[in-house]
């Protein structure tokens, strides 16, 4: 597979040479040269393949021949100990992210691309500097998809002041070689100072840098696995029983008496309804559906952070500063992997595909407490913006529709239990609130950041 700048159609290069390097030299992002189609034989058995044969045949043709046979294989493997339940909740489906190590859905790509960089690096004597930046969730599973990976240093941006007490001590707790630095600003001024920094010559030759966000092409493409696991599913009409991490109450039921079920139906697709930020999620899903994965379309549910839905109704994108809100990881004025969406679909194209919704705090509090009255089921403040969105297909008469439970609500109990009462505590985040958060602050200047970079030399 070759990968191309979304700016310029010039020479394309490997996957190697696109993962490793995560932005392109003029900028743009890296995409591949073409979405490839599942095998027919591979498509029709989604809803009974294991979801580490799925994550296998979607990877692989992305991957290779840098990456294959037995060597891919194994780094499916490990990193996939935990699956994405497809359950019932209410009068919907919910595709549960949430059951990795971070209780968040990027550890499905942090840790794939964490075995990935360890492979591809394997003959290499200069150390790897990852540098990511994060509006919560991103931070928290690419710390720990790469801590301890010998020859890879990490540094995160995150907003300072700006993401949940949980998520800091998953960016900040760990030590080692993982770095984390709080910045005086929003998510966007991170972003743009990572971006900043991969433009600087002078840094980039002194420092062998990458990333490690979504704008690399090695943390989104594993994301498409979920979507075309919970999608082939639902099209063979099945669901998964709750797993260890299911935020449901003790005794509730899987279904509501008397409600109307839009669950999955034999040989229907699903429309799924994806949280909205920075946009890689959504980017994931609609590679799915090129692929071949029985997807109907998708609602882009965003909160009041609505650049997307706004380009979908007007055909005219306009970035913006962000606002902040509860569903703090999803604050994104000018998401970066639009850049990727334009280069594949056309306006009408992608309209048809999507559409967009915004959701207000107050909207997202009335959801958690709603849906946690009617039906015993936590939902993150995130989720909720995915499910108060999802209303909308419902009501349209879209058919089969899942929201993705992209964190575990205990990630964010400060928000969500004077809503609910309190969240049961999935395994993997009881340990992480007795860490000590070590980082460093710093304004949203490009040449602090360098001082932090070129210090840890």
């Amino acid at each position: 597979m070759r990968y191309y700048s979304t700016r310029s159609r010039g020479e394309g290069v490997n996957f190697s040479t696109a993962a490793l390097t995560g932005l392109a030299p003029d900028g743009g992002l890296f995409v591949p040269e073409v979405i490839p189609a599942y095998p027919e034989a591979v498509r029709a058995s989604l809803g009974s393949m294991d979801f580490r044969d799925i994550a296998l045949e979607t990877i692989k043709p992305y991957v290779y021949p840098e990456i294959s046979g037995s060597t891919l294989e194994d780094l499916v493997q490990g990193a996939y100990p935990f699956t994405a339940p497809l359950v019932p909740v209410g009068d919907r489906l919910a595709l549960e992210l949430f059951h990795g190590p971070t209780a968040a859905f990027k550890d499905f790509g942090a840790r794939f691309m964490s075995r990935a960089f360890s492979f591809l690096r394997r003959n290499e004597e200069r150390p790897l500097r990852i540098l990511t930046a994060t509006s919560g969730d991103t931070g928290g599973a690419v710390a720990d998809g790469f801590f301890g990976v010998p020859g890879i240093f990490v540094t995160v941006l995150y907003p300072k002041g700006r993401v949940s007490p949980l998520q800091e001590r998953q960016i900040a707790g760990l030590g080692g070689n993982i770095g984390a630095v709080a910045v005086e600003g929003n998510f966007d001024d991170c972003q743009r100072l990572v971006k900043a920094a991969f433009a600087d010559e002078r840094l980039r030759k002194r420092i062998c840098l990458s990333s490690a966000n979504s704008i690399n092409v090695a943390r989104l493409i594993p994301q498409t696995v979920y979507y075309a696991a919970g999608a082939g599913r639902a099209f063979a009409g099945l669901t998964d029983a709750d797993g260890e991490a299911t935020p449901r109450k003790a005794g509730s039921a899987r279904l509501v008496p008397g409600a109307a079920f839009h669950g999955p139906v034999k040989g229907e697709p699903l429309t799924l309804a994806a949280p909205s930020g920075n946009f890689g999620n959504l980017t994931a899903g609609l590679y799915a559906l090129k692929m071949g994965a029985p997807i109907r379309g998708f609602i882009a549910a965003t909160n009041i952070n609505k650049t997307v839905p706004d380009y979908l109704e007007s055909g005219h994108y306009e970035a913006r500063p962000s606002l902040p809100t509860i569903s703090n990881a999803m604050d994104v004025g000018d998401p970066s992997n639009f850049e990727r969406i334009a280069a594949h679909w056309p306006y009408e194209e992608l309209r048809r595909i999507v559409r967009g919704v915004s959701v207000t705090d107050e909207e997202t509090r009335q959801t958690i407490a709603g849906v946690y009255r009617q039906t015993g089921y936590f939902l993150d403040p995130h989720s909720a913006v995915g499910w108060k969105a999802a209303d909308t297909a419902v009501n349209a008469g879209f058919g089969a529709t899942a929201v993705l439970a992209t964190a575990h609500p205990a990630k964010f109990s400060e928000t969500v239990e004077p809503l609910t009462g309190p969240i049961p505590v999935p395994p993997s985040l009881k340990t992480v609130m007795e860490r000590e958060v070590r980082a460093q602050t710093i304004p949203a200047e490009l040449s602090a950041l360098i001082t932090i970079l070129e210090a840890s030399l």
